[in-house]
């Protein structure tokens, strides 16, 4: 964890003893420093989690996201300190923001997780410009991301997205081809600010990265930048195959695999963000207590409460016994 600086903590103190419940505050008089680093790295985990595919990892708003909000999100690191306090982002996040995309935190996490955002949005973006995590480590699931160094350009927005095809060098043809079918989901324009790029629109539940028609074939092994990829590969067709289960197959992969995963897991990057998560149909503490009728009546009906939607509307029956069928052989074993 960070150490930080005596003035900080002095200020962040301050702040909340003038803020509703004074709960960091309180606790701090036993170990302002330590207490104060610990909130802060708790309100980046949660930043991380649920704040920055609209205001980035970086806090600046450059995403996907805010290029199709208005008005955008708020751009943290160009935020007057003076008047963007913890205080003031605790009111916001309890609150909403009439008119734009922010909406109320309230009952989604808790007050003091509300208190933790607040200061670490403030500290790491408003007052230190900090870039905040790292996202791009082993243990997030990119060994050797450099490896892929001839798309940083882009990304950085050093070279604009929009730069011609015919000005680039060979290395910056590969890493143009590689932002525009990997790295653009998250970095959006690059930080450029180009306005006059027209992107090319298609469904994606995350980004899929793969081989793209526009590429050069050699291109295709630069494909692997997102370590949701490998939930995107459907399991190879099982031998003998019923007609049952391969029309399963089918209705999983066009529709279930969305949440859950072309590979069942649930972890895939919309699975990854959903509350709750859709399951995990490989789990085998999960699935040893599931059924095929209990299954059935689960994708019928839906889960009250959860992210599971019912499908009574969009399946028919035998489309359920499909999909019961396709997942009881690929997935997990079912008895009847």
């Amino acid at each position: 964890m960070r150490s930080l600086p005596a003035i900080f903590i002095a200020y962040s103190f301050v702040a909340y003893a003038s803020g509703p419940g004074c709960s960091l505050a309180s606790a701090a008089e036993k170990n302002p420093a330590s207490l104060v680093s610990e909130h802060i790295e708790a309100g980046r985990k949660i930043y991380n989690f649920r704040c920055y595919f609209c205001h980035g990892y970086s806090g600046n708003a450059q995403t996907v996201a805010a290029s199709f909000l208005s008005p955008p999100p708020v751009d943290f690191t160009r935020a007057d300190a003076s008047l963007f306090t913890p205080k003031h982002v605790v009111s916001v996040l309890r609150k909403g923001k009439s008119g734009t995309a922010m909406k109320s935190f309230r009952g989604v996490i808790s007050d003091i997780e509300i208190e933790q955002v607040a200061e670490f949005v403030v500290d790491e973006f408003v007052r230190r410009k900090a870039s905040n995590t790292r996202y791009h480590t082993a243990e997030n699931g990119w060994p050797n991301h450099e490896r892929y160094q001839s798309a940083f350009p882009f990304s950085t927005g050093e070279i604009p997205a929009n730069q011609p095809w015919e000005s680039l060098t060979a290395d910056q043809t590969r890493g143009k081809h590689l932002f525009m079918s990997s790295c653009v989901i998250c970095h959006d324009r690059g930080e450029s600010q180009v306005e006059t790029i027209t992107w090319e629109t298609r469904p994606l539940s995350y980004p899929r990265n793969n081989y793209s028609h526009t590429a050069p074939p050699d291109i295709d092994a630069m494909a692997s930048a997102s370590p949701y990829r490998i939930h995107d590969i459907p399991p190879p067709l099982a031998q003998d195959m019923t007609a049952l289960e391969l029309r399963g197959q089918k209705l999983f992969q066009d529709n279930c695999a969305f949440c859950h995963g072309a590979d069942g897991t649930g972890k895939n990057w919309i699975g990854s963000f959903l509350e709750s998560h859709p399951r995990n149909l490989r789990d085998p503490e999960f699935m040893a207590g599931m059924t095929r009728s209990r299954l059935a009546a689960t994708i019928r009906d839906g889960l009250p409460n959860t992210s599971m939607p019912a499908w009574k509307s969009v399946f028919s029956s035998d489309d359920i016994a499909a999909v019961v069928a396709y997942i009881s052989i690929t997935f997990y074993p079912l008895p009847d």
